[in-house]
């Protein structure tokens, strides 16, 4: 599943043209605080190459997130992350700071979840959130997400929620 809609987005798989908007979007510190500190360019490059392996590999994973009038706004995934040597499959998202609060993280997780429930084999779903960010705890509690347990995830203390079938 290469594109998705939302009510408010449009969502297409991760492509090198999308590393600029990428770049962008981990340089911004705010937004990089619980994504494990801001990433330069070079490591942006070979965080777009990961996740075009990962399509590769698995037929699902990152897609960039654009407003309907081709704005960038972020990126969301559906991912295989191994969680304390158990995989897992991930819903994540990160959006540029413009467009915090106003519920494009619960829409876009939303529709992660329904890609989960009719495309994909696994019996749950996880979200992974470092300890601190409240608004994303609340995001997955919103799209009927539970929490589960603490973890450490890396390097930093998370909060595992999880949605299951």
């Amino acid at each position: 599943m290469d594109t998705f809609v939302t009510h408010r987005l449009n969502a297409t798989r991760l492509a090198p043209e999308d590393l600029p908007d990428l770049v962008d979007l981990h340089l911004d510190p705010e937004v990089s605080r619980f994504l494990g500190g801001v990433r330069t360019p070079e490591e942006t490059a070979a965080y777009l190459e990961s996740g075009l392996r990962h399509w590769a590999d698995h037929g699902i994973g990152l897609w960039a997130l654009r407003a309907h009038d081709g704005t960038f706004m972020g990126r969301a995934a559906l991912r295989y992350v191994d969680l304390e040597s158990v995989p897992e499959l991930e819903v994540a998202y990160t959006f540029v700071r413009r467009a915090w609060g106003q519920g494009f993280a619960t829409e876009v997780t939303r529709a992660l979840v329904e890609i989960w429930r009719t495309r994909c084999a696994e019996p749950s779903l996880v979200g992974i959130v470092v300890k601190g960010n409240a608004p994303s705890e609340r995001v997955l509690l919103k799209a009927g997400f539970a929490y589960e347990r603490d973890a450490f995830f890396h390097n930093e203390t998370c909060g595992v929620f999880r949605l299951a079938r």
